[in-house]
């Protein structure tokens, strides 16, 4: 196996070296070929260690060599094989490799090409670290791999200054959340005199139970994990992240990438099992980001900025499950999310594609017919997130549900609210861009098209995977749990047991009811206004109350820039200033110090007529002083 884990480190690497040193020399085909071929290399390898990983496993440590000893604490440089890293490498590697296969035909135009596969494989590699690594440390240096491909993939059009501004954003607010990350890590070294998860887990239980130095090393993992799956306050890089091109979009910005957050809580199940002080925070924080994100979405026109506040509404969504230690749940609903969020984004792309390049769902329409398969796969992907049975959203989302309502039917309801508002906006979106009459210009209408297979089979195979991946793991009432084999395969990575929800069967069968009831009304409500009433979107000024707030997304950029950036930039002026008012001062110490020299120079001739003159004067005016004062 060893050289198996190697394999599936190195090969992205491999490609991101070949394409950065040669790629411009090279044909486009070789390019993304390489780029896409050593993924999806990566992809087999990780499902033939799954075929073989045994479903209660013990984790299997990867030694690649000792990095370092310092205080004690010994940090070697290795991978952890066990159920969750498993998981997460065939989702990394499965979505990545099809995502390289669509970016052939979606950037085969772009001067960039090479570029954009040496970025794309250098982020697989960044997430394989991080998913794969034995120790906080190795996490930490994915962490910061993965924000980096960001920071490059966002700003990929770096002409625009827009883009650039996009993506610096996103650089610094993941540098928040990444300095919280780090402060927790430092303190798990010094509490536990330890860095590798198997060492930190065995010593957790020296922690006091719900006290102050867990809580607050869990609070910092937490604001680390709050940066990259852009929680509130957080959030707001994620949907300028949209500047970049539609591929990074979907992998970085739906797949792989934010969920890195998520991915580190499980993780760190064994520290949080400890603290239900903060398990509390994330709930709190998880419920809120789900509602105002889902709120804000209601009324976007741009249809990437839609799926990306739905992307933070469905992150929040997990967060709410990780808050009641439904850690399975979430990790259930990170997969299904990564099927049909990933098929979402790159079908929006299509969408892009067909019309030239525009995003506003006010001037598309009618597109049903023109990109069927477009359409159709897109549609799945509404269908799942909304959750319309028996797709994955829906089996995902329903276990989340029932896990919320053992802990209180408060969070339930306030929950299944954010789920009606995510049907909203996602069906007011497929009505508004695929039906009713076309409302582009003729240019666009005449070069109306179905995209290239290299774009189209994505779509498929993510459709279908959207169709059956909730299959993995069916309801606790389905055969009495005997097929939740997600729930199985992950159990032994709780080191406290997993928590199951106590939801009698008759009670179940009613919240299920409830929830089919709620997307069957919102599917014909939203149906009536956009496609029987052929209700139009309104331009942003048109709106008011409730649509103006979402349209302006609660002014929280405004109230961002008004309290954080503002100031800041005051305070670099006014450093500015003070810098040169030193400048100046010792510009004029120096040039004082010059001409004082220059000065004294004169007098400093070599002239010995000139040196006895003035001693001769000096004494004569000495003895004159000497004698007055007598």
């Amino acid at each position: 196996m060893e050289n198996l884990v190697y394999a599936i480190v190195l090969l992205p690497l491999i490609g991101f070296v070949i394409n950065g040193l040669f790629g411009k020399r090279l044909p486009k085909a070789l390019v993304g070929g390489l780029a896409t071929l050593v993924v999806f290399a990566a992809f087999l390898i990780s499902v033939s260690i799954f075929i073989g990983f045994p479903a209660n496993g013990t984790p299997v440590i990867v030694k690649a060599f000792e990095w370092f000893t310092i205080g004690g604490i010994q940090v070697n440089f290795g991978f952890q094989i066990d159920q969750l890293s498993l998981m997460m490498m065939m989702i990394v590697t499965g979505i990545g490799s099809l995502i390289h296969l669509y970016s052939i035909g979606y950037m085969s135009h772009d001067k960039g090409f090479y570029k954009f596969f040496t970025y794309l494989n250098l982020f697989i590699f960044s997430m394989l670290l991080l998913v794969m690594g034995s120790n906080y440390l190795i996490l930490f240096i994915g962490w910061e791999g993965v924000g980096l491909c960001s920071y490059l993939l966002i700003g990929f059009w770096y002409e625009n200054t827009e883009y650039g501004k996009a993506a610096r954003k996103a650089f610094i607010m993941n540098r928040i959340g990444d300095l919280g990350l780090l402060i927790g890590i430092f303190l798990i070294a010094s509490q536990t005199n330890a860095l590798d998860y198997l060492s930190v887990a065995q010593n957790a239980s020296k922690f006091e139970f719900d006290g102050v130095v867990i809580m607050f090393i869990t609070l910092s993992l937490f604001i680390g994990a709050m940066g990259k799956s852009a929680q509130i306050p957080l959030f707001t890089w994620l949907p300028d992240a949209m500047a970049g091109p539609t591929p990074v979009s979907a992998l970085i910005h739906a797949a792989t990438m934010v969920t890195a957050g998520i991915y580190l809580v499980v993780r760190s199940n064994f520290l949080y099992h400890l603290s239900p002080s903060t398990l509390d925070f994330i709930l709190v924080i998880g419920l809120a980001t789900s509602l105002i994100a889902a709120f804000i979405g209601l009324r976007q026109n741009d249809i990437k900025k839609v799926l990306a506040y739905s992307t933070v509404s469905q992150l929040g969504l997990m967060f709410i499950a990780l808050g009641v230690e439904a850690y399975t749940s979430a990790m259930f609903h990170l997969m299904t999310h990564a099927f049909f969020k990933a098929l979402l984004f790159l079908g929006a792309g299509s969408v892009i594609h067909a019309m030239s390049g525009e995003q506003d769902m006010r001037f598309m329409g009618g597109l049903k017919s023109k990109i069927p398969v477009t359409y159709w796969t897109f549609l799945i992907g509404t269908l799942a997130i909304a959750g319309i049975p028996p797709l994955s959203g829906m089996i995902s989302k329903d276990e989340i549900l029932v896990a919320l309502w053992a802990k209180s039917p408060i969070i339930w309801g306030l929950t299944l609210f954010s789920a009606a508002l995510t049907g909203i906006y996602m069906f007011r979106l497929l009505f508004l861009t695929f039906f009713g009459n076309f409302r582009g210009t003729e240019e666009q209408k005449h070069h109306l098209h179905e995209s290239p297979i290299s774009m189209t089979l994505p779509l498929v195979v993510l459709a279908v995977l959207s169709v059956v991946g909730g299959f993995i793991n069916l309801p606790h009432f389905i055969g009495h749990g005997e097929y939740q084999n997600l729930a199985h395969w992950l159990e032994p990575l709780y080191v406290y047991g997993a928590k199951h929800a106590e939801v009698p069967f008759n009670i179940e069968m009613i919240l299920l009811a409830i929830t089919l009831v709620m997307v069957a009304a919102v599917f014909f409500i939203v149906r009536n206004i956009y496609v029987t009433k052929n209700k139009m979107a309104q331009p942003e000024e048109n709106y008011k109350g409730w649509e103006r707030l979402s349209a302006k997304k609660l002014l929280i950029d405004e109230l961002y820039n008004a309290t954080v950036v503002k100031p800041v930039e005051g305070l670099g002026k006014g450093t500015r200033m003070f810098d040169k008012l030193m400048d100046r001062f010792f510009n004029f110490v120096g040039f004082g110090a010059v001409d004082s020299g220059r000065a004294f120079k004169k007098f400093q001739n070599g002239n010995v007529e000139n040196y006895v003159l003035i001693m001769s004067l000096a004494i004569g005016l000495i003895l004159i002083v000497n004698f007055l004062l007598q």
